[in-house]
Parts: structure tokens; sequence; C-alpha cells
């Protein structure tokens, strides 16, 4: 008996890949660009109590749907009030099915959900990997209203295999994510 895939993954598996094929003249599908893990990342003050960083550690857990860890500072910065090994933030990583399942909830109903939504920008890294900037976790519907204190902002950092930006943009619009189109500057009139 065969484990059931992710919809989003045999969505790659049936449509993606086709795709890419066709339209980059690969030969072997498994040249085509794939999704290697998504990386969700989160500062914390270094002045922040134990309460918020409970908190910040709690909603990421909820968002990820696996335990986060915890980042801690590598060395004393005095001007920035921080000690070594100070909690600064934490970050999960999505491989495999949990990653499948999360890019499908941020596609379908986090991104969505974000008042005055014109998409995402097209600008990648340089080396095929795409992070997007959410400045209010609230958008995730894992998150109650009611039970936060505070609204945190989290990067979300997908990546591919692709060598080019211009690879991993076409396997990301395949998949669905919504890139902000652009818009045609518009003719200037000249003056006569």
């Amino acid at each position: 008996m065969s484990k059931k895939l992710p919809p989003l993954q045999q969505h790659y598996n049936e449509s993606v890949v086709p795709a890419l094929m066709a339209a980059r003249g690969y030969k072997n599908r498994h040249q085509c660009p794939r999704l290697v893990k998504i990386v969700l990342n989160t500062g914390i003050s270094a002045e922040a109590d134990k309460n918020i960083i409970a908190d910040t550690q709690r909603d990421l857990n909820a968002i990820a749907g696996q335990k986060s860890v915890l980042n801690k500072s590598k060395k004393a910065i005095a001007n920035f009030k921080l000690r070594q090994g100070q909690v600064v933030g934490c970050h999960v990583t999505l491989r495999s099915e949990r990653m499948w399942h999360f890019l499908m909830r941020l596609l379908a109903v986090a991104l969505p959900a974000i008042r005055d939504f014109r998409g995402v920008a097209n600008k990648l890294d340089g080396q095929g990997n795409y992070t997007i900037g959410i400045t209010d976790h609230t958008i995730f519907p894992e998150i109650s209203l009611e039970g936060t204190k505070r609204h945190i902002g989290l990067d979300i950092t997908l990546v591919t295999t692709s060598e080019t930006d211009d690879e991993a943009r076409e396997l990301l619009r395949l998949l669905g994510m919504p890139f902000r189109r652009i818009e045609p500057a518009a003719a200037k009139p000249t003056a006569a």
C-alpha cells in the first residue's frame, strides 16, 4: 500500500515537472529544479523577557507544525546590550511532507489573508532561493488573535535546487506563488 502524497507535491510531480521539462528542454525529470526545504526564522529583541521568548517559540511551533530551535548570540556586543549566549531569535526547518503542507497553507490561506495583497516580489537571491518577509504572523490560521500579546514578523525562505533565479522563479510560479505583475511603463507624451 503506497503512501498518499501531499496535494501540492502530487501537483509538482504530475504538472510542474512535465511543464518544466517542456519549457526548459530537460531530458530527465531529475534535472528539473525542486524544493529542498523551507526555513522559518524570526528575531527576538535582546531585552525580551522569558515570557516573550516562550510566546514567540510557541507561535512559531504552531505555524510550522514542529518544534523550533532558539538562536543564541555568539558574542557580546555592548552597544546593543547583547550578552554572549542570549536568545536573539528562533527558527525551524521544514522538509518533505511538512514542507509541502506548509507551502500549501502559505499559498492558499495565509498570503490571501494579507490586507491589500497584490502579490509577492519577483526578486530572488541570485542562487535560486526565495525569501518572503511577513510582518504579521496572525495571517496564519493556527494563530488566534485573542491569544497573541504581540505581533511577530517572519522570514520564510524557500530553498530550491535550481542554479539560476529564472529556473527558481518558473518553478515557484508553476507551484502557485502569486508573483507581483510587472506593469509596463506607460509611454510619456512628447512635448511638441
